[in-house]
């Protein structure tokens, strides 16, 4: 008697390899989007004087919701053209981190009432893979990528 295995169809390495820089491509502009997004977020719903009163209210200066927004809105743009994509994700891992301890006494589920920790945590996560891989194709100047 005689056992067949049968495992998922693999891409070739060539396949593979050739399609590693559009994903990492992928995956930059993506953070870009959500972090400018974010950050436009708070400047045009919020507003400036909401997000204030909001980092206030827990117990923050308020100063640091304009290097949040600054963060946010500079670091997003400069994902998505790919402008030191390395150093840019590690310097929006704060701004995460402190979106999760934000988040954390709402428990995981990020649609739980005032957003869970879930979320921002896979951001985090995330932008350290970036950080990792680099620009991948379509940047700015591979001079700054």
């Amino acid at each position: 008697m005689t056992t067949h295995t049968h495992s998922a169809p693999s891409l070739q390495p060539s396949v593979q390899h050739s399609l590693q820089p559009q994903a990492i491509s992928l995956l930059r502009v993506a953070l870009g989007v959500m972090a400018l997004a974010h950050g436009l977020l708070k400047v045009f719903v919020f507003t400036l004087p909401g997000t204030v009163g909001y980092f206030e209210s827990l117990g923050l200066p308020g100063f640091l919701a304009y290097l949040t927004i600054a963060a946010e809105v500079g670091g997003g743009a400069a994902l998505i053209l790919g402008v030191y994509t390395r150093w840019v994700s590690l310097a929006l891992v704060p701004v995460l981190l402190g979106a999760a301890w934000v988040h954390l006494g709402n428990g995981w589920m990020f649609s739980n009432t005032g957003g869970g920790w879930e979320f921002p945590v896979f951001w985090t996560l995330a932008l350290i893979v970036q950080a990792g891989l680099g620009s991948g194709r379509w940047v700015l100047s591979n001079r700054f990528a």
